[in-house]
């Protein structure tokens, strides 16, 4: 389920991240040894808003709080598997 919570920036701000996984099987009619799998992950994620703008108070605050925290872990993430794949060993969150 999609959460969603108005702020003073966005009447219906995403308060939640979603991940959706699309795996397909193409198979050919006329070769049936030709196969063609693909897998699709599609993200939402919850968008970052600057509190001072937003007018949240109490939970909704505390819950935009988590939100950009999450974001700023994932770009940790993402960071260190780039530095990987450029050749150097850095711990991945």
């Amino acid at each position: 389920n999609r959460a969603v919570s108005s702020t003073l920036m966005n009447a219906v701000s995403s308060r939640s991240h979603s991940i959706f996984t699309i795996k397909v099987h193409q198979k050919d009619e006329e070769d049936k040894t030709r196969n063609v799998f693909a897998k699709l992950n599609l993200v939402d994620l919850a968008g970052s808003e600057r509190q001072k703008g937003t007018g949240a108070s109490g939970a909704t605050l505390k819950e935009g709080a988590n939100i950009n925290k999450s974001l700023s872990a994932l770009g940790n993430v993402i960071n260190a598997l780039v530095e990987n794949a450029n050749g150097k060993k850095v711990f991945v969150p």
